[in-house]
């Protein structure tokens, strides 16, 4: 097994724990994993599997990410895809100042913002993963939903093995392509959500449908063209929006944790619909996403996961 060691330095304030967190959202998470103050995920890179493991070093406002990546051979060359995923993951180099100017002129969300300075507004690797967690997670238990990704990964993801220990990749678009609905709901999933996932998975692997060139496409185009998609509703183009292309002026209004958050939040006599979500926070706007990802922590913070 060979290692390659180099490091990164994010914009400050950042916090690895934190933004960690914000991305793999239950401590159950086998796919991005954090442990004794590491992340570790499986990447795929020419379709290798190579493990990628960051520890962050120096403080909030000097930090610095020490990345180490393994694998039967690792190449010099694998440091510029692996750091340019990283940066997208964890946006490392987004300038969020304005986003502190709004927040401190907000006395009542000031105190949450404070409590979670240096996160960072997470993604995933690609939209094809966002929205296989988007159909993972509908109508369904964030808990739930994790478990289902996780048997998903454990069954079709390319495995990596390193002394005892197997890691799981995400799976990729043709990993999942040649299944049948039926091999989903064996791990838990509805027969509509295999269809779903499979459908996708097939089109995405023969170029029918190309994901990655959403990044060019501005939000409307963006929601019309996923809810084309069988099984993307609004509540999973909103969540592929922001999760998967971070687009933090989008606040997934049809979030059930995020609407009981902003009923909390705002001591609300009834969870908001859709369009109360919305007008409760336009005022954060273009960084209302972002507030979506405090909530989140806050929530994970009271149920004493963060650590």
């Amino acid at each position: 097994m060979e290692e390659l060691s180099f490091y990164l330095k994010p914009r400050p304030p950042f916090s690895l724990m934190l933004t960690v967190w914000a991305l793999r959202r239950r401590p159950n998470n086998q796919i991005d994993r954090w442990h004794a103050g590491r992340y570790t995920r499986i990447l795929l890179l020419d379709n290798l599997p190579y493990r990628v493991t960051v520890l962050q070093g120096g403080t909030s406002d000097t930090p610095r990410l020490h990345v180490t990546v393994s694998g039967r051979r690792v190449p010099e060359s694998i440091k510029r895809p692996v750091s340019s995923l990283l940066e997208k993951m964890f946006s490392l180099k987004k300038d969020l100042a304005d986003f502190y100017l709004l927040t401190g002129r907000e006395r009542r969300l000031r105190p949450i913002t404070d409590r979670f300075v240096g996160v960072r507004p997470p993604r995933f690797p690609t939209v094809f993963e966002a929205l296989v967690n988007a159909f993972a997670c509908q109508q369904l238990s964030l808990d739930l939903g994790i478990i289902l990704l996780n048997r998903l990964a454990a069954s079709y993801g390319v495995s990596f093995n390193e002394r005892d220990e197997t890691f799981n990749a995400f799976p990729r678009p043709q990993d999942l392509a040649g299944l049948s609905p039926e091999d989903f709901r064996k791990l838990g999933f509805s027969r509509s959500k295999g269809r779903a996932i499979v459908e996708l998975s097939g089109a995405v692997a023969r170029g029918d449908l190309v994901t990655e060139d959403l990044d060019e496409s501005g939000d409307e185009d963006v929601l019309r063209r996923l809810t084309g998609i069988r099984g993307v509703g609004r509540w999973s183009a909103e969540y592929v929006l922001l999760r998967g292309l971070g687009r933090l002026n989008v606040f997934p209004g049809d979030d059930v944790g995020a609407q009981k958050n902003l009923q909390n939040f705002f001591g609300l006599s009834e969870r908001p619909h859709y369009e109360t979500v919305r007008k409760i926070t336009s005022r954060w706007r273009p960084y209302a996403g972002f507030v979506y990802f405090h909530f989140l922590l806050d929530k994970l913070r009271a149920k004493g996961s963060l650590s």
